[in-house]
């Protein structure tokens, strides 16, 4: 997949293309539908495919104390992207300015001109331009004027809408396996491993310690069945826990992930320090609780590792 950071990176007499854009925050479902469709049009039309997305999300820059926290990164937004069969990514960098300009402007700057788009694909609830001036009405209308079809996609999900709102529901309220039926896949966070106070090692539970700058949602607080997979692809069994562990006191809210059976692997050939790893949650095993002594906690961390095999378990 192509990847453009602004229209300096398109080559010249790009297109003829089939183009939607969209924030695709989480790469859902509903979102991949979208896709799909993109792909499937382009081929049809012997055409490029081309997702325009926005960084940062316009959230943050028009309500920067009240924007949603995203569901992932930009850079795994590319690769569940890209995963769909997308030609090409152009990512607009989204500013006052940038949001200042009439939905004419947009759809002419960054569709018509640049891509040579002979078909533009967008829910019916598309909004665009300044002050959201823009709807799908008024982009029938611009395809007309400059010459591309508009192909309208209805909503994706059978009781609700499937939506980003509905992914960060879910993860705030724990409910990582309603979040992975929303995306069609586990929820996961990327980010690098850092050191911590070693509590779990000195308790015989090393963990993998998430640096603050990971991305992605975090999860209520509590203790996660789910893997870990580092920098050399291999994929790990883990407990993780997410919160501050008001066992011990001054701890930080982190996300830290214990690797379980690692039988392919020597000790020695297993130190995450500095890799950039992916954690995926798959089930919750409980929330998270102050225990009376440690004793009762590396007790319920041993029923913790123990709950997390049989729920990764081959066929469970």
């Amino acid at each position: 997949m192509d990847y453009w950071e602004d229209l300096g990176g398109i080559p010249a007499g790009s297109g003829p293309s089939v183009v939607t854009i969209g924030n695709f925050d989480g790469v859902h479902r509903g979102h991949r539908e979208v896709l799909s469709r993109v792909v499937a049009e382009a081929k049809k039309r012997n055409a490029t495919s081309v997702v325009i997305t926005f960084d940062p999300h316009p959230a943050v820059v028009h309500r920067p104390d009240a924007a949603p926290s995203q569901i992932m990164g930009l850079e795994d937004k590319k690769i569940f992207i890209e995963s769909v069969g997308v030609d090409a990514l152009l990512v607009l960098h989204y500013s006052l300015e940038f949001a200042s300009q009439t939905a004419e402007e947009f759809v002419t700057r960054y569709i018509s001109e640049p891509l040579n788009a002979c078909a533009v694909v967008v829910g019916h609830d598309v909004r665009f331009g300044r002050d959201n001036e823009g709807d799908f009405r008024r982009m029938q209308e611009l395809g007309k004027k400059l010459g591309f079809d508009v192909i309208g996609i209805d909503d994706f999900g059978e009781d609700r809408r499937c939506s980003s709102t509905w992914v960060r529901e879910a993860l705030a309220d724990g409910e990582v396996e309603a979040a992975a039926e929303i995306l069609g896949r586990p929820h996961r966070m990327v980010g690098e491993v850092i050191h911590g106070a070693a509590r779990g090692r000195e308790l015989g539970f090393p963990t993998a310690n998430l640096s603050p700058e990971a991305e992605g949602f975090i999860p209520a607080d509590g203790v996660y069945a789910g893997w870990l997979v580092d920098d050399k692809g291999r994929r790990w069994p883990a407990a993780i826990s997410v919160g501050s562990n008001p066992t011990f006191e001054d701890v930080p809210r982190q996300v830290e992930a214990h690797v379980i059976d690692r039988t392919d692997a020597k000790v020695e050939d297993f130190n995450l320090y500095g890799q950039r790893v992916v954690v995926e949650f798959v089930q919750r095993l409980r929330p998270m609780v102050a225990y009376r002594g440690i004793e009762a906690l590396i007790e319920q961390m041993t029923e913790d590792v123990e709950r997390t095999r049989d729920v990764l378990a081959p066929g469970q």
